[in-house]
């Protein structure tokens, strides 16, 4: 499994150890004097030394929170440095010695709490380390957090529990208040995301208040996945907190891709890696032509209505019942029946814009899909507008990386592979 803030990377125990001890190394280079004073003064409080009948060059200091420290956001992580002392430990309790469970950040300078900490509360914090002469130092430092905050930001998730979605489906998180831009890398950091297999992904700001994560290419089928927003208490601007953590576990079921081809007026529909159907289509007529581009699967109706009847255009104007549909943009291009265009599938365009297959060919390709189950529409007209639904594919990695707020750095040992919020319109078909 992996556990990813800005991107799912892989990491063997050995390489996080030879990380850790070249941090800690080089710290030492950086740090001066020792905690334990020559002349037999006391050190700091949130400073440490190791046994006092000896001396030691090793030393630990806490750096955050600052001893005694009050009003500290409920999500404050345990910030430390060490000198000439590897192995470091974390210990925090709350002022009835009932410990905090949490674990090393992959920095090896900072400790994450497993999740948010109790508001108006005391702690103590204690830092472990042993120094290269093999004697052990240490540093504690108490503080208090802050009284619950009136203005809360609720964070909350597309998906829940034991979802099963398609391999294009992005991870979607929505704030009830739009993330100021430079609070956002913060935001980002406690984004965690892991996979098993291990994919490489990115988190991706659609918007101010909605964030998506997508790996590099589709997740691989039958992957398992866990989300978190650790963001419970964290300042998010302007006086505004994070509400609560949040996290999500799901799966993803078959690889089932959908490939539609303007010119042969036909859809290829892939199941793990073969061929499983080709189905005649017919895609928008050239006053209303369909969109070209990678979407996904929103939301699927067995059956449904579709009223145009708002539609500026009197010719586009129809209220229909609409079997096996399954949509794709928030302007109204679905996938669906249409046993009035039976003759024109395979040859001609002349819906408004939707994929119109037979009732019998679009019953079988909804019980084959999932939501989140890419489709790729090649050669009309009209290009995809991102944004247009969950386009997340429609851009190529290079262009969603740019999407995070944390700069992105490519994985050395991973291998080289290549909703929305706004209401959906008036469907067409």
């Amino acid at each position: 499994m992996r556990v990813s803030r800005n991107q799912s990377v892989r990491h063997d125990s050995r390489r996080r150890t030879r990380t850790l001890v070249a941090a800690f190394l080089a710290g030492a280079v950086a740090l001066t004097s020792a905690a334990c004073s020559s002349d037999g003064g006391s050190s700091p409080a949130w400073r440490g030394g190791g046994d006092g009948d000896s001396k030691t060059s090793a030393s630990a200091t806490i750096t955050t929170p600052a001893a005694d420290a009050k009003d500290v956001p409920a999500s404050t992580e345990i910030g430390f440095t060490v000198q000439d002392a590897t192995n470091p430990a974390v210990e925090l309790k709350d002022a009835t010695g009932k410990a905090v469970e949490g674990k090393l950040n992959p920095d090896g300078k900072t400790w994450l709490p497993n999740g948010q900490l109790q508001y108006g509360t005391t702690y103590t914090a204690t830092v472990t380390a042993t120094g290269s002469d093999g004697k052990p130092t240490t540093a504690t430092s108490t503080f208090t957090t802050m009284a619950k905050p009136a203005n809360q930001v609720r964070v909350t998730s597309f998906l829940g529990d034991g979802a099963v979605v398609g391999v294009g489906m992005p991870l979607r998180l929505s704030f009830s208040r739009a993330i100021p831009e430079k609070y956002r890398a913060d935001v980002q950091r406690r984004l965690m995301v892991q996979a098993t297999p291990a994919q490489e992904g990115i988190w991706h700001w659609i918007k101010p208040t909605e964030v998506h994560y997508r790996p590099k290419t589709f997740w691989e089928a039958n992957t398992k996945l866990s989300y978190k927003a650790q963001v419970g208490g964290l300042p998010m601007g302007e006086g505004w907190y994070g509400r609560s953590d949040l996290t999500v576990d799901l799966k993803v079921g078959s690889s089932v891709i959908m490939v539609v081809d303007n010119k042969t007026k036909q859809m290829t529909v892939t199941k793990d890696g073969k061929v499983i159907k080709t189905i005649p289509i017919s895609l928008g007529k050239a006053s209303t032509p369909s969109s070209s581009g990678t979407m996904v699967i929103i939301e699927k109706l067995k059956k449904t209505v579709f009223n145009t009847m708002d539609d500026p255009n009197p010719a586009n104007r129809y209220i229909t019942d609409i079997e096996y549909a399954q949509r794709m943009t928030w302007g109204g291009e679905f996938i669906h029946a249409a046993p009035w265009s039976v003759g024109d599938q395979g040859r001609r365009n002349v819906s408004h814009g939707c994929v119109n297959m037979s009732t019998a060919n679009a019953a079988w390709l909804f019980n084959q899909t999932r939501v989140g189950d890419p489709i790729t529409v090649k050669g009309t007209e009209r290009k995809l507008q991102n944004g247009n639904g969950w386009t997340d594919w429609n851009m190529s990695w290079e262009e969603y990386v740019k999407g995070s707020a944390i700069p992105y750095e490519a994985p050395t040992d991973a291998p080289d592979t290549d909703p929305s919020g706004d209401p959906p319109s008036s469907p067409t078909a």
